[in-house]
């Protein structure tokens, strides 16, 4: 059965049978959406999946079988495709970095956590786009798509080192665009 099977073996098998192929699709087709989404906004998310498994389904026979976690091979794809979709993404983030946060209007909603993050929204929207492409694509593959350091060097192909020293820089640009306020938690906890 093939959802049993790891990612690396789905891929391998998938090179003489292709539609084993389209288990890895349902496996993370979701969490990909949901990066993309964040980086391009939902009415461009499904293109760049689309995009990202064409890409990945292409270009299988190249995938290293030793990783039997597609997620990082994925998410660089993805970071790729979000790439040729700079334009778009910048025009967002400045048109976000222009709103005014709006009031909470239920009660619910009056929580402190969400009325900060709503008023850090446009500053920190302002702050991403004042970042290089490189900048951005590190730091969200950390604060979004919720990656651990050594799979965002696996993404972007750079050392995790590398990873480590430019996020402890970006964090403090971040911070300090926003007045002190930090909205990227630390490493993720799991692999």
């Amino acid at each position: 059965m093939a959802q049993a099977l790891d990612d690396a073996t789905l891929v391998g098998q998938s090179m003489s049978e292709p539609e084993l192929f389209a288990t890895l699709f349902d496996r993370h087709a979701d969490e990909i959406f949901r990066y993309a989404a964040r980086r391009l906004g939902p009415e461009l998310a499904e293109d760049a999946v689309g995009e990202v498994f064409l890409a990945a389904f292409r270009g299988r026979a190249r995938y290293d079988r030793t990783r039997p976690d597609a997620r990082p091979w994925l998410y660089g794809i993805a970071t790729n495709v979000v790439a040729q979709h700079r334009r778009a993404e910048r025009r967002r983030t400045q048109a976000m970095a222009r709103l005014a946060p709006d009031r909470p209007g239920s009660f619910d909603e009056r929580s402190a956590d969400r009325v900060t993050a709503e008023q850090l929204q446009p500053r920190l929207a302002k702050a991403l786009t004042r970042l290089s492409a490189a900048e951005r694509d590190l730091l969200l593959l950390v604060a979004w798509a919720d990656l651990t350091y050594e799979d965002v060097a696996l993404a972007l192909d750079i050392p995790v080192g590398t990873v480590r020293s430019r996020l402890h820089r970006l964090r403090t640009k971040v911070r300090r665009a926003l007045g002190g306020a930090d909205p990227f938690r630390e490493e993720p906890e799991h692999g």
